[in-house]
Parts: C-alpha cells; sequence; structure tokens
C-alpha cells in the first residue's frame, strides 16, 4: 500500500504529462537568455533551422575551447615581473662590514699554520673545508697536547683589531664615527667589524654623493697570513648588507687592496617574491635568532640544529644558545656533521620545498666600485709626518673607502600574479558574452533546466522500475504455478 501511494503521488504531484513537458522544453527555448536557440526553435524554415544550429554549435565549441585554454593557463600559475624607481627624500643607509685580509697577528703563536688549519675547521660550518692529509698528524697533535685551548678566545684577542691605531679616520656625512660605533662579528675572515649594526633612525641620509669615509692601516708586519696555505693578499674586505641581516662574505665581498682608494657608489634594490605556486618564497616562516627572514639566516640556523643533535654543542660562529663546542669537539664531530650536512643536502636553499626557501621580501645594495692609488707625492708626505711613518709604509698599509648613495631612489622589482581570479572571471565572462550572449543568469537557467529534466529522469526511472516483474522472487511465483497445474487437471 506504501508503495502504491509513493507511485501515485511521483504521478500525479511530480511528473507532469508529457504534453507540459513538451511545452516547458518550448518556453525554454524561446524565452533563455542564450543567444540563438530560440531562432532554432522559433523559425519555420529547415535550412535556417540547420544554420542556426550550426552557427550556435559552433560558437558553443569556440566557447569552450577559449574557456579552457584560459583555465590552462590561470594553473600554469604564470607571473609577470615590475621595476619601479621610487624618488624619495630620504633613504636608509645600510649596514657594512669590514674585515682585514690578514687574520692573525705573525707573532701570536710559533706555528702559524696550525692556527690557520684549525680556523678553517671552524668556519667550515659556513662553507666546506677540505683539510689536506698532509697537516692531518700534525693538527691531531696540537689538539690532544692542547685540549683546552680556545680558537674563539685566541681569535678575539690576537686577530684583527679595530682602534685609533687601525682605523685612522672615519666620518658619516661630515660627522666623525669612531670604533665604538661598529660592532665585532666573527665571520670566515676572523674579527670583522660592522657599521650601522643597530639600524639607528639617525642614520638615514637625506643627501646623495655623501657617505661614509674611512681610513684604514691594516698593519701588515703585525697581521700577516700564511702563503703557503694561499693566503697571499693584504688589504681591506668589505660588504653592503642590511643592518637586519648577517653579513655574507662567499662572493659577495669587495676588496680594496693596500694603497688604493675604492669609491663605492651604491643603489637599493628591493625584490618582492610571490608566494607558492606563483612564486617560491613562503611568508610563514620566522626565523629564532634573525629579525628577518633571510636564506642565509635560515641556513646557518639549520646547520646549528643539526650539529647541536648531533655533537650535543654548538659552534660559537652559528647562532644559538647551546653550549659551546671545543676544539675536540669541532675536529672528531662538528667537522664530520658538516660534511654529512653537504652531503645529504639537510639543508637547501631555494625553491619552496627546500629548507629555506627564497624570502618573499629582500633588500640588495647593487654596489659600483672605481679604483685609484692612494693618494699623490704630497698625500704621502703628510700622512707620513702625521703617522710617524715612512712614505714605504703609507704604500704599503694605508686602505681609503668612501661609500655613498648614487641618488636618492631605490628600485622595487616586483613579481606578480600574470593573471588574477577576478581577471580569470572577466576573461570567462567576455567570452560567454562575446559568443553566446551569456551571462550568470544564463548560467543559473541552465543549471535549472538541467536540474528538473535530471528530477524528472529520476522518477521515470523509479517508476519503470516498479512496474517491471520480480521474477526472481520465489515465493510469489510458485503459487501461480501451482494454480495453473490445477487447473490442466480439472479439463
Amino acid at each position: 500500500g506504501i508503495l502504491e501511494k509513493i507511485q501515485l503521488y511521483l504521478t500525479k504531484k511530480l511528473l507532469p504529462h508529457l504534453e507540459d513537458r513538451m511545452k516547458y522544453h518550448q518556453e525554454f527555448a524561446s524565452s533563455t537568455s542564450f543567444h540563438g536557440v530560440h531562432n532554432i526553435v522559433q523559425t519555420q524554415s529547415k535550412t535556417r533551422k540547420v544554420l542556426w544550429l550550426l552557427v550556435v554549435a559552433s560558437c558553443l565549441a569556440i566557447v569552450i575551447w577559449q574557456i579552457c585554454s584560459r583555465f590552462i593557463y590561470y594553473f600554469s600559475w604564470p607571473t609577470t615581473t615590475t621595476v619601479v624607481v621610487q624618488y624619495v627624500e630620504n633613504v636608509q643607509f645600510p649596514a657594512v662590514t669590514f674585515c682585514n685580509l690578514n687574520r692573525f697577528q705573525a707573532h701570536a703563536v710559533s706555528n702559524l699554520r696550525i692556527i690557520f688549519i684549525i680556523w678553517n675547521i671552524v668556519t667550515g660550518v659556513l662553507h666546506k673545508f677540505a683539510m689536506e692529509d698532509k697537516y692531518s698528524q700534525e693538527l691531531n697533535d696540537f689538539i690532544h697536547g692542547n685540549q683546552n685551548f680556545s680558537i674563539k678566545e685566541f681569535t678575539k684577542k690576537n686577530g684583527f683589531y679595530l682602534n685609533s691605531s687601525t682605523l685612522l679616520e672615519c666620518e658619516f656625512f661630515g660627522k666623525p664615527c669612531y670604533p665604538q660605533d661598529f660592532e665585532h662579528v666573527f665571520t670566515e675572515y676572523g674579527n670583522c667589524f660592522t657599521f650601522n649594526h643597530n639600524d639607528l633612525p639617525a642614520r638615514r641620509v637625506s643627501l646623495s654623493g655623501r657617505g661614509l669615509h674611512l681610513l684604514f692601516d691594516v698593519q701588515q708586519e703585525q697581521f700577516t697570513d700564511e702563503p703557503a696555505l694561499g693566503y697571499t693578499d693584504a688589504g681591506i674586505t668589505f660588504v653592503i648588507h642590511s643592518p637586519k641581516e648577517l653579513p655574507r662574505f662567499d662572493g659577495l665581498g669587495l676588496l680594496t687592496s693596500v694603497g688604493m682608494h675604492a669609491q663605492v657608489s651604491i643603489r637599493q634594490l628591493k625584490s618582492i617574491i610571490q608566494e607558492y605556486p606563483w612564486g617560491e618564497c613562503k611568508p610563514d616562516i620566522k626565523l629564532q635568532y634573525h629579525k628577518i627572514y633571510s636564506t642565509n639566516g635560515c641556513l646557518l640556523e639549520c646547520k646549528a640544529r643539526y650539529i647541536q643533535d648531533w655533537c650535543g654543542c654548538l659552534p660559537f660562529i652559528l647562532p644559538g644558545n647551546g653550549t659551546e663546542c671545543d676544539l675536540l669537539k669541532f675536529y672528531n664531530c662538528v667537522y664530520p656533521a658538516v660534511y654529512d650536512i653537504e652531503i645529504k643536502g639537510l639543508c637547501t636553499v631555494g625553491t619552496h620545498n627546500s629548507t629555506c626557501p627564497t624570502p618573499c621580501e629582500e633588500t640588495d645594495y647593487p654596489a659600483t666600485v672605481t679604483y685609484s692609488s692612494f693618494g699623490g707625492e704630497k698625500a704621502i708626505k703628510y700622512f707620513s709626518a702625521k703617522l710617524k711613518k715612512s712614505p714605504e709604509y703609507v704604500r704599503q698599509n694605508l686602505v681609503r673607502i668612501d661609500i655613498k648613495y648614487h641618488d636618492l631612489s631605490y628600485k622595487i622589482t616586483q613579481q606578480q600574479k600574470a593573471l588574477t581570479i577576478s581577471e580569470l572571471l572577466a576573461d570567462v565572462g567576455g567570452q560567454l558574452g562575446l559568443f553566446c550572449g551569456a551571462s550568470m543568469i544564463t548560467i543559473i537557467e541552465l543549471l535549472e533546466y538541467i536540474f528538473t529534466n535530471f528530477c524528472w529522469m529520476c522518477i521515470f526511472l523509479l517508476l519503470k522500475a516498479s512496474e517491471m516483474p520480480q521474477w526472481n522472487n520465489p515465493s510469489q511465483n510458485q503459487p501461480r504455478h501451482k494454480e495453473k497445474k490445477i487447473g490442466i487437471e480439472e479439463c
């Protein structure tokens, strides 16, 4: 009884008669805002019907092709790069880190070669260093005979220092600066010193053509590298970087040799990278020991984590608060750990799925450097009398560096999405409107028409299924066969 009631309800209430369904189709074709369909239905000429059918079908095929191509282009995550030059009244002055190419004092220790090898092992956490086998036994004997030796304290005490005898002149936009304005930092060059490390608000310049003026005395007699290990240059190396980032000398340092005057003209370049999948950056990455994210800072923190887990200590040249590694740990654990990190690729840089992807925003300071010989004859005599040194000493030890902005502007290189969601919708709407005269209302009409016919089809199939004979039900088929048999016997 319940099944019959449902069947009756579906037939009378939800499934219209055939005439009503045909009328609904006719009305939809005549009133829809999808252009061209009413011409197919209302025209009496068969030729016109065929022509309009071909026109509508062709336009529909073109629309589908165009829309698919736009979606394929969108999901290829295309980008464009724009370059904007912005002129300002004042601009932030960068940080500059200076290092002496002569790392240690020659009289600090009798075996200077061992000190250089130890320092290369220590700085191997920054850049992989391959130690030659001919020094391994000599180095092993030194380490076991001097277990309390601290390369950190030795470098800080006997490395390059910055005071009035090594920094002869310092001037920042006409105002004097002093060694106290520089912060000490360890790099692969030993003791280095950074100017403008705190990013002070006063260190914003409002004039181009002037900047930081420095005069160094490298004191070659005291600070001498080991020529047998390949250290043959004398002078000052420096790198220009953001005040909130650590200095990085690997391939980025500028060099001024003794007896030379370097004039450095800088510009500020900001790069903005889109996040994945358009670009390679991840905006949610934060560093623990650095104010802003950079690939170099991320790489150092990554190495620090692995080395601390493997060796139970932390190299002083890496960021962190762990227990400092002694010399024996450096030789037996840290050095092999760095090799494993490099070989296994545990700390990678570059793409979005690497350990340290590209930063979303980065500030660089591209520089143009011109060189000239330091001083003429009168200048040599002047500094010789002022320092009470010979003219030859002035030529072999003094280095002058001028760093200034080329102009008060900065360049922004920004990576942008080549196609946004709104632009994609506009393209799709434009194609629909151009070839079919369709809009969002038209799409809703089509969806309503398709949904209505789908419901009618489902009801029709349900009614057909309920009318089919149930041949597989033996409880219903068996009595009929029995009655037929009895009827034959009576005859």
